[in-house]
């Protein structure tokens, strides 16, 4: 099935903003969980070049808003792919809506989600995308600490990568079962976050020796703003590269609006 079709128009040193949309191959995909569901999502390849890494996501929590097109994640499918050869699969988690389509079946707090997030990693080492790192957001994170070291993420991931871990869901057994599995887990922190701000987090993640967590001054839990976009996105490249990625603010080249 074809993904979204964007106008580009060639420009010249043009700055990047909210809307900007990079070229990429774009394809629509379908997941498929062990229970029987069938979710909706999309694949964002670098256009003329094998990813050099690949980023499974995990949005924000569905009841509140978050879903596969949270302004993060859109960012990251929208740049990444162009700026850093950077894979980015996003997908909506059961009975989230978004308008690539629904997800079959219906929220399930956190319990089920653990197979909706299987399948995700199940397809990306199947396309044998490489490199693979879970990126959760929010409810994400839940996700990625109480499932990540279960199988298959356990052995087909990586690493993760944390943005505003509220620390709701995720139970001290779920950190120490980190600790023990020793990937890098890499953690983003809003200094003014509604839930969990970076002193107290620091302490939570202690028990995670291998976590590097980093706070972010003036940020808030959602992100919002160019400025705090790029240095997610600048931060989420540099750790799946595994060398720092100094991203472009400007483009030269074909380039569409949202």
């Amino acid at each position: 099935m074809s993904a979204q079709r964007f106008e580009y128009t060639e420009v010249h040193d043009e700055e990047l903003g909210p809307k900007s949309v990079l070229p990429a191959r774009r394809e629509e995909i379908t997941l498929q969980t062990e229970d029987g569901l069938t979710l909706v999502g999309e694949l964002a390849l670098p256009l003329h070049a094998r990813p050099e890494a690949t980023l499974v996501t995990f949005h924000p929590l569905p009841t509140h808003g978050g879903f596969m097109d949270s302004h993060i994640y859109k960012k990251a499918s929208y740049r990444l792919p162009a700026l850093a050869d950077i894979a980015v699969l996003r997908f909506n988690t059961r009975g989230t809506s978004s308008p690539r389509g629904t997800s079959e079946g219906e929220f399930s707090g956190g319990v089920e989600e653990r197979l909706d997030m299987a399948a995700a990693i199940r397809f990306a080492a199947q396309r044998e995308l490489p490199h693979r790192w879970m990126l959760g957001w929010s409810f994400g994170t839940e996700l990625v600490l109480k499932y990540g070291t279960d199988e298959p993420a356990r052995s087909e991931t990586e690493g993760a990568i944390l943005l505003s871990p509220p620390l709701h869901r995720a139970e001290p057994a779920h950190l120490e079962a980190w600790n023990e599995d020793g990937r890098p887990l890499r953690i983003l922190v809003p200094e003014l976050d509604d839930f969990l701000k970076p002193a107290e987090a620091r302490q939570r993640f202690a028990p995670i020796t291998q976590a590097q967590l980093r706070g972010v001054e003036g940020a808030k839990h959602l992100w919002v703003g160019e400025r705090y976009s790029r240095l997610v996105l600048e931060d989420i490249a540099s750790t799946v590269l595994g060398v720092t990625a100094d991203l472009p603010t400007t483009w030269t080249g074909p380039m569409a609006s949202e």
